[in-house]
């Protein structure tokens, strides 16, 4: 056990300073986060996994949708693109390269890759309802995008790999049963105590982000709470909120609400 702890310190010392080492601040936000992989390398991935994506999904054919899919893309990339210029954050997109597909699927989900590839699946449109609505979430998607989230989570999957080596170097002497125990607690711990805060921490980073994005395209941000109240009210069972990888409806609205007369502001000085 002490050998075990001891261990625990050094991982913890490491990781502390590979942190530190590696740490980069969110746009907008000012949030530090950790970034232990390139963008080249993670760009190159993100294209590469999407054009797979799209050879073999059903491209949807409602051309109404498609192009309104493609025209709230580009509004909103292009509003964000203006604000990084005048703030002197280019560099953060400047190999992006922007795409907008509408897929046909009933989930309801939409999402957006590393470097500007975005996906709405049909599923998601009954929820939407319009363009403004569609602008909430792609404001959400691309948000996720511009924060370096995908960068962030496999820079926290590559610690936590760090993490479950050293519990196994310290316990390697321990029984089968024992060792079994360890790692079965350490995944758990790190899952419900580390991954899935950050989790849902990204989702209502992209909320908050979401929000000013739209607004800078010129959407009224007031219809995110429209939005999200739809989708609350979709039905379904949902796990705890500790469980889960996003916050809870409730939490999200509230939250927005809070964040609504900053995001008026944006919306205000475009109208």
């Amino acid at each position: 056990m002490k050998r075990f702890i001891n261990l625990s310190k050094k991982y913890l010392v490491f990781a502390s300073l590979l942190a530190f080492i590696a740490c980069s601040k969110v746009a907008v936000t000012g949030r530090e986060q950790l970034n232990l992989v390139s963008d080249a390398e993670v760009l190159s991935m993100s294209y590469t996994q999407y054009n797979e994506f799209l050879k073999t999904s059903k491209i949807s054919t409602d051309k109404k949708n498609t192009q309104l899919v493609k025209k709230v893309g580009n509004n909103i990339s292009k509003a964000v693109n203006e604000y990084l210029a005048q703030e002197k954050l280019s560099d953060l997109v400047k190999d992006y390269n922007w795409e907008f597909n509408l897929v046909e699927s009933e989930e309801v989900n939409a999402w957006c890759m590393p470097g500007g590839k975005v996906v709405f699946y049909t599923g998601i449109l009954p929820y939407t309802k319009d363009e403004i609505g569609m602008a909430v979430v792609m404001g959400h998607e691309i948000a996720h995008a511009i924060a370096k989230h995908g960068q962030e989570r496999m820079s926290q999957q590559l610690l936590q790999q760090v993490g479950a080596v050293a519990v196994a170097v310290a316990v390697k002497d321990e029984s089968p049963e024992a060792q079994a125990a360890w790692m079965a607690a350490y995944g758990i711990g790190s899952q419900i105590g580390v991954m899935l805060p950050y989790s849902r921490l990204h989702e209502s980073e992209a909320d908050h982000l979401g929000l000013i994005f739209m607004a800078m395209a010129g959407y009224n941000p007031e219809a995110a709470i429209e939005f999200w109240t739809r989708m609350s009210e979709s039905g379904g069972a949902k796990p705890p909120e500790i469980l889960s990888t996003h916050p809870s409806d409730e939490k999200r609205i509230a939250d927005l609400k809070k964040l609504l007369p900053k995001a008026m502001e944006y919306y205000k000085k475009g109208n």
